[in-house]
């Protein structure tokens, strides 16, 4: 798992299809950090579980979410237009574990529906807390949560400050 093919890949042209505003150091170190947390960039397809993509999102859960929420659903909609997706949870959700363009795009989206600000990049404890509230992990593991976020936060360039 290479963070800056990811980058590359995935994250860069999902950015490029969202307005300019929602693209930061920030963002990006929470797309890192999470992909990681997820799936380590390594699973399309949650092990034992219904999840899909690198962000591994849920059909009645996260991609259902994005598709609603007042604050995603327009862009939601003009990402699947971009990435061909019929703007529906079944479509998406089995779209999310080819397309890691639109798994990205759906992952900022769902930041996005978050009330808060992003955390500055370097706050590990903030994004536990971003990450606990927007993806609500079922088993969450915050024991690799340090670890993983600051391997995102050097790669997006930033530094790194531990869990309070």
């Amino acid at each position: 798992m290479d963070l800056n093919n990811i980058t590359k890949t995935a994250i860069d042209p999902a950015l490029a299809l969202l307005p300019a505003k929602m693209d930061s150091a920030a963002a990006r170190v929470m797309l890192l950090a999470i992909g990681l947390q997820e799936s380590r960039f390594v699973h399309r397809r949650q092990i034992g579980g219904p999840a899909r993509g690198f962000w591994q999102f849920e059909r009645g859960g996260g991609v259902r979410g994005v598709l609603t929420h007042a604050a995603s659903r327009d862009q939601a909609k003009h990402i699947c237009g971009m990435r061909r997706v019929d703007p529906i949870a079944s479509a998406v959700y089995d779209a999310l574990e080819s397309d890691d363009v639109l798994a990205a795009a759906f992952a900022r989206l769902l930041l996005w529906t978050d009330l808060a600000r992003l955390p500055a990049v370097g706050d590990a404890q903030g994004g536990w807390n971003l990450y606990a509230r927007t993806w609500r992990p079922g088993k969450p593991h915050l024991h690799t949560w340090p670890a993983l976020y600051a391997e995102a936060a050097a790669s997006a360039g930033g530094s790194y400050v531990g869990l309070a």
